[in-house]
């Protein structure tokens, strides 16, 4: 049985790693998921963290079937668990987000916005999904989003409306925009998710991958967004990190009354 959470807030464990091109994945979640469940409500693993990114035609031969992630679900006994994952259902691939709380699958998010331009061709590997869902877990109403999916406004309308209490965002962001002012898609991330955070009264939580594929590199960075649109914590760019952060509950209070406010 999961137990309660913290009474200063919900525990969330940010691990920052670099998955890679195979199902080796599994197992070494597993033992990072171990670790950090010892002192974490919620661990959360970026985009994709059970196959790695650029996949291309392998993604037919290592996606996953729900089924073959039970041991995965039955960790989530210890502390909630979130992945990204190719998902193969009814013979369809889904870039997808899996929730896991009390030993099963609570929710799967498929990634509704592939992108296809320039050095990404999600399209041509994965089948889109049909929307954003909230969803209860015993930490209120969460929102589960992958990558590119917040770089829509009418993703942050559908959850302003919807208001969750926390919001996941598990990203595979390669660097890019090197300047003097520092990495241009950082700081884009960045106002993305503090407007979001704002517009929703939201906790928003960004988890993204680090390490090289094929040329690619993905720069970390993952931070955390209180409901005031204010950088609670940020992981080093470009390094592998596991950190836990406490989402206070003092600001749940902040945000409900807000949410109150048409």
């Amino acid at each position: 049985m999961s137990r309660a959470a913290h009474p200063n807030g919900i525990r969330v464990a940010l691990v920052q790693n670099a998955p890679r091109l195979n199902r080796t994945n599994l197992a070494a979640s597993l033992e990072q998921f171990e670790a950090a469940s010892k002192e974490a409500d919620v661990v959360v693993f970026p985009e994709l963290s059970l196959n790695g990114y650029l996949l291309q035609d392998k993604v037919f031969e290592d996606a996953w079937e729900i089924g073959e992630l039970s041991e995965l679900a039955a960790a989530s006994g210890s502390a909630d668990l979130i992945v990204g994952a190719a998902i193969r259902v009814s013979g369809r691939t889904y870039n997808s987000a899996l929730y896991c709380s009390g030993g099963k699958i609570l929710h799967v998010h498929h990634k509704v916005h592939l992108p296809n331009y320039g050095m990404f061709e999600e399209a041509r590997y994965f089948f889109k999904g049909r929307g954003i869902e909230t969803f209860a877990t015993r930490f209120g109403k969460t929102a589960m989003l992958v990558c590119e999916d917040l770089w829509r406004a009418e993703t942050i309308a559908e959850l302003a409306s919807a208001k969750p209490n926390v919001i996941y965002v598990i990203a595979n962001s390669p660097a890019r925009g090197f300047g003097e002012e520092g990495l241009q898609i950082e700081q884009q991330w960045d106002a993305l998710l503090k407007s979001t955070a704002l517009l929703c009264s939201a906790y928003v939580v960004f988890v993204n991958r680090v390490g090289f594929e094929d040329g690619l590199g993905f720069w970390g960075g993952s931070r955390v967004i209180t409901p005031k649109g204010e950088t609670e914590h940020r992981l080093p760019n470009f390094e592998p990190a596991l950190e836990t952060v406490t989402l206070s509950h003092s600001l749940y209070a902040v945000q409900e009354w807000l949410a109150k406010i048409d």
